[in-house]
């Protein structure tokens, strides 16, 4: 599956279920372990499992087997590995105290491709 189609999937999965305060990160130059990272909240350690087996049940649908399915258990944070896209779904205070976000915006690689297409990202959570 396409990255775009599958970072749509996980997207649209999210929404469905009212995912807050999604954010698409685009990590492609960043790292190679993955080259979307999808970030989003859920308003308890129930909705954040919920979203996340959301996410894994919509992924199967559509023939994407997760890689690996972390922190299920504590519904704190719940990591999805679909690949080349990476789901983090966390309460908004785990999210927060990791801002991952930030850490990823502001890796050099990151600011060096902003000066050079003439963009400018800034995320803020």
């Amino acid at each position: 599956m396409q990255t775009d189609t599958l970072k749509s999937l996980v997207v649209e999965a999210l929404d469905e279920l009212k995912a807050q305060d999604v954010v698409e990160l685009d990590v492609a130059e960043l790292t190679s372990v993955t080259d979307v990272m999808v970030v989003a909240s859920g308003t308890s350690s129930r909705h954040v499992t919920a979203l996340a087996n959301n996410v894994i049940d919509k992924a199967k649908e559509a023939g994407s087997r997760p890689l690996g399915i972390e922190g299920q258990q504590s519904g704190e944070w719940v990591l999805v590995d679909l690949g080349d896209v990476v789901v983090h779904v966390m309460m908004p205070e785990t999210r927060k105290l990791y801002d991952l976000e930030r850490l990823w915006a502001d890796l050099p690689v990151d600011a060096q491709r902003a000066a050079t297409s003439g963009e400018r990202q800034e995320l803020r959570g």
